[in-house]
Parts: C-alpha cells; sequence; structure tokens
C-alpha cells in the first residue's frame, strides 16, 4: 500500500482550524474531518494561535524601535567594511618589493623578478632548499 506524501499546511487553513477549534461548536474528530486534518494536529495549532494573539493587538511602537536599531547597527557594519576596501586597496596598490633604482632606470631586484620557465631539475638542485621544486633558487 502506497502511503500519502507528506503535506505542508498552509498559515490560512491552520488559523482557520484554530478559529473554529475555538469556537468550540464541533469536537476535533468532527472537526478535522472538513478540514482533511488529524485531529491531533488541530490541538498544537490551537494552543499556538492562542499563544500568539497578543502580539496582534500590540502597538505599532514596538515595531517601529527595532528596525531603527537594526538600521543603526547596519550602517556600522557597512562603514566597518568600507574602510576595510579603502585600506585593502591602498595596500594592493604598494609595489610588493622594492625596485632598486640603477643608471640605466629602474629595474626589479632578484626577488621581484618572475621565475624563469628554466626546469629546476636542469640546474643540478644547485641552490634549492628544502622546500621543494617551486622555491626559487638561492643564488651565491
Amino acid at each position: 500500500m502506497m502511503s500519502r506524501p507528506r503535506r505542508n499546511h498552509s498559515p490560512a487553513l491552520k488559523a482557520k482550524v484554530a478559529l473554529a477549534a475555538i469556537r468550540g461548536d464541533q469536537t476535533l474528530a468532527e472537526l478535522a474531518q472538513p478540514f482533511d486534518v488529524h485531529p491531533n494536529q488541530i490541538t498544537p495549532w490551537k494552543a499556538q494561535l492562542l499563544a500568539g494573539m497578543p502580539d496582534v493587538f500590540e502597538g505599532a511602537g514596538k515595531q517601529a524601535a527595532a528596525p531603527e536599531s537594526a538600521v543603526t547597527a547596519l550602517h556600522a557594519k557597512i562603514g566597518h567594511w568600507t574602510l576595510e576596501n579603502d585600506f585593502l586597496r591602498v595596500r594592493s596598490a604598494r609595489p610588493v618589493c622594492g625596485r632598486a633604482q640603477d643608471a640605466d632606470g629602474p629595474r626589479a631586484s632578484v626577488k621581484c623578478q618572475p621565475a624563469s620557465p628554466v626546469a629546476w631539475a636542469s640546474v643540478g638542485g644547485a641552490g634549492m632548499t628544502r622546500a621543494g621544486p617551486l622555491q626559487r633558487p638561492i643564488w651565491p
């Protein structure tokens, strides 16, 4: 026998069933049949509705205060991230290594030169450190 797939009831249906249960005109079993729900589901929905009713009648003043504090916190985060981005932008604009001045003009120091495409195995391991083949050789 195939079981029925799990159903998710909408909040509107839950509210209708809970209101009908609060009225008390019918028993839970009688109430469950027209809405096609299990009687054990009705009791928690009714309790949830009764617990949430005072929130419906609260003033709008409490709801307006919460977004203002949230907006203030978000503005603080935005300011922090803006400063961080500016710092990183300035930091990335600096040269990674110092440039040596020569009579011919500026040139990169040995540390700044890109690795040559020469296979390090052809060098015979001379000047290699224990770090591995990706390490640049140390020239005397």
